[in-house]
């Protein structure tokens, strides 16, 4: 459970491989980076296809020192020297080549061109991977090094600040064009990112003032360790945690749901539990998301329809009694439609005893649904229909994925596309700042209670946003409030280094960012938390923002931070989440509740 950097060691190449001409071993290899390099092809011929921005076919190839990590998370872990003296270069193929879109994860791409060659890393005949976020590449400006994922986990050495400087900048390049199928020009960057976010591809242009101020806001807290209170089996395979502030949490499982009881040690202790075999109208039911309400003894549950998306209504579950007393339907105008997702009007409504709206999120669908009718009565007809109370069908375009709300009731919704969008507290229609995103689709989003910091989530990484900006008389507003202008910060990405990312499991993907919670103002999140593949993983807030910390000063591109705690598991973890800012203790911090299909674990931030 320890920080990252001691497991990350420095190259060494007092070891060396036995037989460094051999391919690597595949261990965790991604089918993304699965494709067989082919010695017998011809320099010459990979030459020829290098013409990166105008450069000369035929250069020189510089020569670099090659290790490969093995023997994984053990105290046997180190680097060895698989070649001391290897070429590289970035090459062109054909899409036709390529085997890592075969599960067609690329629709989300800005531009359908089936002419586009994507670059490719090649170093010597070991390594030859698509340049893309997935190769998790590292960068070490005071070391001339870089890690990546292939097959395996990989360092380079470099012998002078100019060769590593060249790789920085061609790969940084190629990345762009790999993800926007545009060339990385200035006039491209303005056209992907806008000219008010050019930060976002030029970090050091960015204004990062805002980041200085929150400094300022945040007490240093000393570092902490993990350590587990509490372990409970689970009856069936849970799915997700449905938090509670009160009494009560719930395990959410394929078939039915498990209260547990939460304390200031976490949460433990079986109470009802309450079976799915059957809806009103006797229907095996299978929940997607479960989202507590009215004082918390009101369940809504999304049970999707066979595409596992989408669903044309939501159940209600009453607790107390344990069973499904409503199923509410989906309709605008009198028209049947569907959601993918749903939220609390706030980040503390489900505590209001007399709630009856909450959120909805379709592809192009943002609204709120009342549970009363349009005259503010109660429903108590057979099959109920939900009120669309407000918020707008858009033609197309939006691709909605993912959506959270702050604590006044602002909004900020995830794409697939990787626009990060927010809207204000009276309109649904027109979003007040849509952040570009980096061409990587939002799986999730979270936002701080009183909205000037969202988390996004992708497969590789977390984003944070600052959504504060000083408007023309100097005043600090947010942009859920107002229009950000050029004077917007460049986002901060939460890394796993290649090491961790490899070792996470063969499905290392990041799932459900979210922040440490709070329902109350004044109070501040202090944690950010994540899963990924067989790890939870925890980064200290205050030192994300912190200009000067440790991990931002060697680094090259958008500053990511490589420093956190991990909490292993056996197997894939289903979700990971702070308890509520209630159940602190003689900690600053609520416990962390994490689980995995068999068991629920808790987890308290104890002092060093």
């Amino acid at each position: 459970m320890g920080g990252s950097h001691s497991r990350e060691g420095n190259l060494d190449e007092s070891e060396s491989e036995d037989e460094s001409s051999s391919p690597p071993a595949s261990g965790n290899s991604d089918s993304f980076h699965s494709q067989t390099a082919s010695p017998a092809d011809s320099l010459d011929k990979k030459l020829e296809s290098l013409s990166l921005h105008g450069k000369a076919a035929a250069q020189s190839l510089q020569q670099v020192k090659l290790y490969r990590h093995i023997g994984g998370h053990t105290p046997r872990g180190n680097w060895v020297l698989a070649d001391k003296s290897v070429s590289w270069e970035f090459f062109r193929e054909g899409d036709g080549d390529e085997g890592e879109n075969s599960d067609g994860e690329d629709s989300w791409r800005l531009h359908s061109d089936k002419q586009f060659k994507s670059w490719f890393l090649l170093l010597g005949n070991k390594v030859r991977a698509r340049v893309d976020a997935r190769l998790q590449m590292k960068f070490f400006d005071d070391q001339l090094r870089s890690d990546f994922i292939y097959q395996g986990v990989w360092g380079v050495k470099f012998t002078n600040k100019e060769d590593y400087n060249d790789f920085v900048s061609e790969y940084q390049n190629c990345l762009f064009e790999n993800t926007y199928l545009l060339e990385a020009t200035e006039e491209n960057k303005i056209k992907v990112f806008g000219k008010d976010f050019l930060g976002w591809s030029r970090p050091e242009d960015a204004d990062d003032s805002i980041w200085e101020d929150a400094e300022e806001s945040f007490e240093q807290l000393p570092s902490r360790q993990v350590e587990e209170a509490f372990r409970e089996a689970a009856n069936g395979g849970i799915q997700s945690l449905a938090m509670g502030a009160l009494d009560h949490s719930f395990l959410v499982s394929d078939t039915g749901i498990e209260a547990v009881k939460n304390t200031a040690s976490g949460i433990h202790g079986k109470g009802v539990s309450v079976s799915f075999a059957k809806s009103l109208r006797g229907e095996t039911l299978t929940p997607k998301k479960a989202m507590l309400m009215r004082g918390e003894r009101n369940m809504m549950i999304l049970a999707p329809a066979e595409d596992y998306l989408h669903t044309s209504g939501v159940h209600q579950l009453d607790i107390e009694s344990g069973k499904v007393v409503t199923e509410w339907k989906f309709e605008k105008d009198g028209t049947p439609i569907t959601m993918k997702d749903m939220t609390n009007d706030s980040k503390g409504s489900q505590l209001d005893p007399s709630g009856s709206t909450f959120l909805g999120l379709d592809d192009n669908r943002l609204c709120r649904w009342d549970m009363r009718d349009r005259y503010g009565k109660v429903q108590d007809i057979v099959s109920p229909v939900l009120n669309w109370t407000e918020g707008h069908q858009f033609s197309r375009g939006t691709n909605f994925e993912c959506f959270a709300a702050t604590g006044d009731g602002c909004i900020v919704v995830g794409s697939k596309d990787g626009k990060v969008r927010l809207y204000g507290t009276t309109s649904m229609r027109m979003a007040k700042t849509a952040f570009p995103g980096l061409g990587y689709p939002i799986t999730h989003v979270d936002v701080t209670y009183d909205g000037l910091w969202v988390l996004a989530t992708t497969d590789s990484y977390l984003i944070l946003i600052s959504t504060m900006f000083k408007d023309k008389d100097g005043k600090t507003k947010t942009g859920f409030t107002g229009r950000m202008g050029n004077k917007i910060a460049a986002p901060r990405l939460l890394k796993l280094t290649p090491l961790d990312a490899y070792h996470a499991g063969k499905n290392h993907k990041f799932r459900g960012g979210r922040f440490s919670w709070v329902t109350e103002s004044g109070r501040q999140e202090r944690h950010l938390v994540a899963s990924v593949g067989n790890f939870t993983v925890i980064w200290n807030f205050r030192r994300v923002k912190d200009s000067n910390h440790a991990c931002y000063q060697h680094t090259q591109g958008l500053k990511s931070c490589y420093c956190y705690k991990i909490v292993p598991k056996e197997e894939s973890i289903v979700d990971s989440k702070f308890m509520h800012d209630n159940y602190t203790s003689s900690s600053p911090e609520a416990p962390l509740v994490v689980a995995t299909p068999k068991n629920v674990s808790s987890f308290n931030l104890g002092r060093e």
